[in-house]
């Protein structure tokens, strides 16, 4: 519920590509209060909650490590999320290899990837303020928002909640062709907030 349709469809077929076997895990995030709350260490009660969730079906098939593709650009610090992956003993490769954000796209470029230049994309709960509850039809609207955006050829946007509103977040170089699109912009949207505002500071 976190993810948009079009991360599992990616995660999917590049593991197609790589012959990699693919188990997926039903879970519902939204069942633990302190994640649905939105408090300000939200990712910290929910990566404890999957990784959680993981470790014991990775146990149940036999495997006794979990890793994570944190690397080396990634802000360790006092993040919550990053103190669950320490917590639940989650390695991360990437990082401890020192690998960076940069090195991981080269490398993916000349191994063929086709994710190498692919924008990052934060979880579809950072998009609501904190304290808000995190609703599964609400997150549902910011998907399709977004997914309207991305049907137009924009990358690396943002739809936040903003009240009852839509607050969209653009690169610099995209605000020129958002005031233009305008239109088109608003009849992607508004189907699924009423209101829509256009943050002037880029992303």
């Amino acid at each position: 519920v976190f993810q948009p349709a079009f991360e599992r469809e990616d995660a999917m077929r590049l593991a197609a590509d790589l012959g990699v076997e693919v188990t997926v895990v039903p879970y519902d995030i939204l069942s633990h209060p302190e994640v649905a709350s939105n408090p300000s260490d939200r990712c910290y009660h929910c990566k404890t909650a999957l990784f959680g969730a993981l470790r014991d079906r990775a146990a149940a098939d036999g495997y006794t490590v979990l890793i994570d593709g944190t690397n080396a650009s990634d802000e360790a610090g006092d993040r919550p999320g990053m103190r669950a992956l320490v917590e639940m003993s989650v390695r991360s490769p990437l990082r401890e290899c020192g690998l960076t954000k940069a090195d991981v796209r080269r490398l993916s470029r000349e191994a063929g990837l086709f994710t190498w230049d692919k924008p990052a994309y934060a979880c579809l709960s950072t998009r609501i303020p904190t304290g808000r509850p995190v609703e599964a039809g609400l997150l549902a609207r910011v998907e399709a928002a977004e997914a309207a955006l991305f049907a137009m050829g924009f990358s690396d946007f943002r739809v936040r909640v903003y009240g009852e509103a839509a607050r969209l977040q653009f690169r610099a170089a995209d605000l020129g062709s958002v005031v233009e699109r305008r239109e088109e912009i608003l009849a992607g949207v508004q189907p699924h907030f009423e209101t829509v505002l256009l943050d002037l500071q880029p992303r």
